[in-house]
């Protein structure tokens, strides 16, 4: 049975360096990534990299995606252009489609109420208290944190993200999953050899 394709949401400013570790290791455990835009316009991120949308927002269903994928970009916090990236994560979590957010899009995510009734983490609590959220008792100082479906990270926890969502797709578990935290967060080069003959 073919894998459904991980969705990784890309617009300008995006944060490049978030969603590497996770995309990078999420292909080569079989899953195809697709970038979605607000339309397919090439968008460009912070580093200046431009990257053309395989897909439009409006054409993306969580019925057809393993995961959708926020990383964090300037645009969170200044303009109200990707609040339809927020409304689409809480159309995946009611379908029952797995979200993961990391640094801004976590307060896209508290703007749109989805982090009010989970535990989350993010940059640190008060940025979120800031969008004068409601989930404020359900933030928890941790590198990532994972509730019913939904992942969130800080901007700091690019491994720490990629682990959660390396887990939760089952691509590596158990302690091949903690090695390779352990290799990419730590440089722990025991780890290498866990993962080596693990064949991961």
């Amino acid at each position: 049975m073919s894998r459904k394709p991980v969705h990784l949401a890309v617009y300008d400013t995006l944060a490049d360096w978030e969603t590497g570790y996770a995309t990078a290791h999420l292909a080569r455990g079989g899953y195809e990534i697709r970038t979605v835009g607000a339309s397919t316009e090439p968008v460009t991120s912070i580093g200046g990299l431009r990257v053309l949308p395989d897909l439009a927002l409006a054409d993306l269903r969580p019925e057809d995606s393993a995961l959708l994928i926020l990383p964090g970009a300037d645009l969170w916090d200044t303009t109200d252009d990707l609040a339809p990236f927020a409304r689409t994560a809480r159309a995946f979590l009611a379908a029952g489609t797995p979200v993961a957010a990391i640094c801004g899009a976590t307060a896209g995510l508290a703007r749109e109420g989805l982090l009010d009734d989970r535990d989350h983490t993010g940059a640190v609590s008060f940025y979120l208290a800031a969008t004068g959220y409601g989930g404020g008792q359900r933030y928890i100082d941790a590198d990532a944190v994972t509730d019913r479906g939904l992942i969130t990270a800080g901007p700091t926890e690019p491994v720490a993200f990629g682990r959660e969502i390396l887990g939760l797709l089952g691509v590596y578990e158990g302690e091949v999953l903690d090695a390779w935290y352990r290799l990419f967060h730590d440089s722990d080069e025991q780890a290498y050899a866990v993962l080596e003959k693990a064949g991961a």
